[in-house]
């Protein structure tokens, strides 16, 4: 790790440094069927099976270390927390009542072959938690939440349209669903990103704590990020004639963010999206004309335009 600058804020480590570890999930087989909407509907119910005990594992960890001082600051379950979502996705999917999903015999047939990569992963999560030094909980906060916030949205589109599952309502797909970071309401794009904004500050000020809790954080890191891997290598890809193939988006939604010093890649966008955006524009000139530049009027009009034009062009900034 010499060659690593540690100087740098955490958030901004990870991101850098974990970049391969990054690609190496989103190439894997069972990504790309997900992303394609290949994915049996019952393997998605198994993987999602999957993610439960992780996530129960992990957060009741993070439960526990609650007010440590580098896991404090990114803690907020009430935000946070996907164990009570997947819970109610897979009763959904398996068309039961949430109570008694484990009682199906879709799980109990889980629980008699348990993959061993299942195993792996909830076995360190929960040497991490046992240990003197839980910090390094945070690189699995880092490598689960901002996956689920950022590129689990493209998924969660892919899915919908593979199952025939109501994106408004949301039954099947509540696991992808994030409420507001200080309401009740769901999160749209531009809250999204102020959440993973609030996230990233949080892993900055558990870095200020010193180059060892980075080194530790960034060590586990890339050991999340080879435990996912191997998660993915289990799912069974082999396709259904009745589930209905997605294109696979340009995006690379398993990333969690791409690094800056890296080549961006070329994006499109739909041509409804970009007209709306030249609408966009030329609405807020018009009110700017309409209700004047100058005094205070005209600066309140103008940072009101500014901060709904930023909503309208976050699709088109937002990090890969």
């Amino acid at each position: 790790m010499s060659s690593i600058d540690f100087s740098v804020p955490l958030a901004t480590l990870l991101r850098t440094s974990t970049y391969e570890a990054h690609e190496l999930v989103a190439k894997s087989p069972g990504a790309m069927a997900m992303l394609s909407g290949r994915l049996r509907r019952e393997e998605y119910v198994r993987y999602l099976i999957v993610l439960w005990h992780i996530y129960d594992a992990f957060e009741q960890a993070l439960d526990r270390h609650a007010t440590h001082p580098v896991l404090e600051p990114t803690y907020n379950p009430t935000l946070l927390a996907r164990t009570p979502a997947l819970a109610s996705d897979i009763s959904f999917l398996l068309q039961v009542e949430e109570f008694s999903w484990k009682t199906h015999p879709v799980y109990l047939q889980f629980l008699e072959s348990k993959p061993k990569e299942l195993v792996a992963y909830v076995d360190r999560i929960r040497e991490l938690s046992d240990s003197a030094d839980p910090a390094p909980l945070l690189a699995h906060s880092y490598v689960r939440y901002l996956g689920d916030l950022s590129g689990g949205q493209t998924i969660r589109r892919t899915l919908g349209k593979a199952y025939g599952l109501d994106e408004e309502v949301g039954q099947g797909l509540s696991f992808y669903a994030f409420k507001e970071l200080r309401s009740a309401k769901l999160a749209n794009q531009g809250e999204m990103k102020r959440i993973k904004d609030w996230f990233r500050e949080g892993m900055n000020t558990a870095g200020e704590r010193g180059v060892e809790v980075k080194a530790a954080v960034l060590n586990e890191a890339n050991t999340a990020f080879a435990l996912n891997t191997a998660l993915f290598k289990v799912i069974d890809t082999n396709t259904d004639s009745d589930t209905e193939v997605v294109e696979p988006s340009k995006e690379t939604p398993i990333i969690v963010e791409q690094s800056a010093s890296l080549p961006l890649k070329e994006r499109s966008f739909p041509v409804s999206q970009v007209i709306s955006l030249v609408i966009a524009v030329c609405l807020a000139h018009f009110i700017l004309v309409t209700t004047g530049f100058s005094g205070e009027k005209g600066l309140n009009s103008l940072l009101d335009v500014g901060r709904w034009f930023a909503t309208l062009t976050e699709p088109f900034t937002r990090p890969e």
